[in-house]
């Protein structure tokens, strides 16, 4: 398997090359830098609609950056080779709620009725504070972004319903009015958060205990803020107990072509 060193020098197009040979099957993070990375579901056609459209009423945890043909493996509007069947390098899938597998190629369980939809992902504002001098602790400690369950409702929309995951990211405290500001230029990656401070105005009970990722600790001089979270849909997905769907493995994310940055419309009601 590639080394980190030489995947990172690698164009979005060549990084999923590697991983259409079935060369690298782990995070994406770091990699492809300046590139748009996307989380996907990928459902029936039956269902699709109600999700599209239940992503679009919840545009915070839900932004869409592209949606496929039924049963077409590409997505031109992200990069004209892409084959979702192939390039992610983690893929897990899903029957009746449950986990069932996690796989590296998904031709075998492709079907002529699924639809994929590509959603941003918060690598794209980590990477803007990061570049704006801004530490985000969880990378710095090669850790897992912490993500709770909140009591925040979502609009519903056919079977999909719930309430937002978030993230918590500790800004140092002098910061915290320019992280607002500079993730609010990306609406594609979530936009600015939700909230910051007391976790329990959000329904958390202890940030020390995550539902996902692992513990981050808020220190001294530091402000715990929330952003959206891009768990949300496959929390929903799970819970409406579709009867197969796949997403993408936590971390291990579709590359696109398209700068991470770029004028991307988000989809709103």
């Amino acid at each position: 398997m590639p080394d980190q060193s030489s995947l990172a020098q690698l164009s979005a197009q060549g990084l999923r090359a590697v991983i259409r040979r079935g060369e690298y099957d782990r995070h994406t993070a770091g990699l492809a830098k300046g590139k748009l990375q996307c989380n996907l579901a990928i459902l029936p056609e039956d269902y699709a609609q109600d999700f599209i459209r239940f992503c679009r009423l919840n545009p915070k945890p839900c932004p869409i950056v592209g949606i496929g043909q039924p049963g077409d493996p590409s997505l031109g509007s992200l990069g004209e080779d892409i084959d979702i069947r192939t390039d992610v390098p983690r893929y897990r899938l899903f029957r009746d709620g449950a986990l069932v597998e996690e796989v590296t190629d998904i031709r075998e369980h492709w079907r002529d009725d699924l639809v994929t939809v590509a959603l941003g992902c918060s690598f794209t504002f980590e990477n803007a504070l990061m570049a704006q001098g801004i530490a985000v602790k969880h990378i710095a400690l090669d850790q897992t972004v912490p993500m709770y369950r909140s009591n925040i409702d979502l609009s519903p929309a056919g079977p999909f319903k719930g309430t937002m995951v978030v993230t918590m990211r500790p800004i140092p405290a002098d910061r915290v009015r320019d992280a607002w500001e500079i993730s609010a230029r990306y609406p594609q990656a979530h936009g600015a958060p939700i909230g910051q401070g007391d976790p329990a105005g959000i329904g958390i009970a202890d940030l020390g205990q995550p539902d996902w990722g692992d513990p981050v600790e808020v220190s001294n001089g530091e402000v715990p803020v929330y952003w959206a979270c891009g768990v949300t849909p496959q929390n929903v997905l799970r819970e409406a107990r579709v009867p197969f769907c796949i997403t993408h493995a936590p971390g291990h994310m579709l590359v696109a072509d398209v700068a991470e940055d770029a004028d991307i419309p988000v989809f709103h009601q």
